[in-house]
């Protein structure tokens, strides 16, 4: 794969490319079972367009493309993701837009339903990625998701990171692997052909197992592993621990910062904003890992998928008061 450092500068000011499918994300406001609830707030989520926003807080450009139903829920992700001066395509299907239920059924027990099978997001084509989108780009993020929504969805991911290849734009992939999806067997195969196409692969401990299909715990091994499939760029989220990268034939870490965790979800998608916000502006990989590490750290601090992610401004506050407390 093609290096992106050193160094890397954006082609184009199009930025961050990327598409996938945002559903309505229902969440009950307190702690219990579900039969208990009585708020709920209704948000928006996807690992894409969490990414996008993330990105977009930071200043990057992002171009974000999906599809939803024509609903009240789809009226709330296209006004959602413009309002983050997102560049945004929003097909209207037939079909419904996807929905998520979430609730806590004790602190630090999150439990998701998900409602998406036949929804307008998994009915996304090729057709909906234009070349010319995907040309002016300077990355292409995908994620592991998309391709196990559907055939025709697996089909327009290979279509956008094919364009990709074809025009030397990066490809990130987060390997995002989700059990209730598909199978095991056809998600490593369809994972692992994703990353030996990728510039940048970011995977969890367990995706990187199930990529390589080895039982390697430590993350320096499987990032280096990882890298050699064909990455330029290969980074083992942590969680806690931070996380470790293998990247133009280097190895770094990075720690977490301490923070009292409110919600985890969303925080691996911050993270791959945060890193991705940092490449495009030309940062150094230690620089790259540590808004990375940041951003994952402030999505956990607070509630939510997407909605109170930081600003550039916040997250310098926010790492500044890090600082002092260390």
């Amino acid at each position: 794969m093609t290096p992106a450092t050193p160094p890397f500068a954006p082609r184009t000011a199009d930025g961050l490319l990327t598409f996938g499918e945002t559903m309505g994300l229902i969440s009950a406001t307190v702690i219990g079972t579900l039969e208990c609830a009585r708020d709920f707030t209704f948000r928006i989520g996807g690992a894409e367009s969490n990414v996008a926003i993330g990105a977009a807080r930071l200043g990057t450009p992002v171009t974000w493309i999906g599809r939803v139903g024509s609903d009240a829920a789809g009226d709330l992700i296209g006004r959602r993701l413009r309002a983050e001066d997102i560049r945004t395509t929003v097909i209207r299907d037939a079909a419904f837009t996807g929905l998520m239920v979430r609730h806590h059924r004790a602190a630090g027990v999150v439990h998701v339903d998900y409602h998406r099978s036949g929804s307008a997001g998994s009915r996304l084509t090729s057709g909906d990625i234009p070349v010319d989108a995907v040309r002016r780009a300077s990355v292409l993020h995908v994620s592991g998701i998309t391709p196990a929504l559907s055939a025709s969805a697996r089909q327009a991911t290979w279509h956008a990171v094919a364009a990709a290849k074809a025009n030397d734009v990066l490809v990130s992939v987060d390997v995002n692997y989700r059990s209730k999806l598909w199978d095991r067997a056809t998600a490593r195969r369809e994972l692992r052909r994703l990353v030996a196409e990728a510039d940048i692969v970011f995977a969890g401990i367990e995706e990187a197992q199930l990529v390589l299909g080895c039982h390697a715990a430590a993350p320096e091994p499987l990032a280096v592993a990882l890298a050699g499939i064909g990455p330029a760029e290969a980074v083992v989220k942590t969680g806690v621990r931070g996380c470790t990268a293998h990247i133009d034939g280097v190895t770094h870490t990075e720690p977490a910062l301490p923070v009292s965790v409110v919600d985890t979800v969303g925080a691996g998608d911050a993270f791959v904003a945060g890193y991705l916000a940092e490449l495009l502006r030309g940062a150094d990989p230690a620089g790259r890992l540590r808004t990375a590490c940041a951003m994952g750290a402030y999505a956990v601090s607070v509630p939510g998928d997407c909605e109170l992610l930081p600003t550039r401004a916040e997250l310098e506050t926010f790492l500044a008061a890090g600082d002092v407390l260390r």
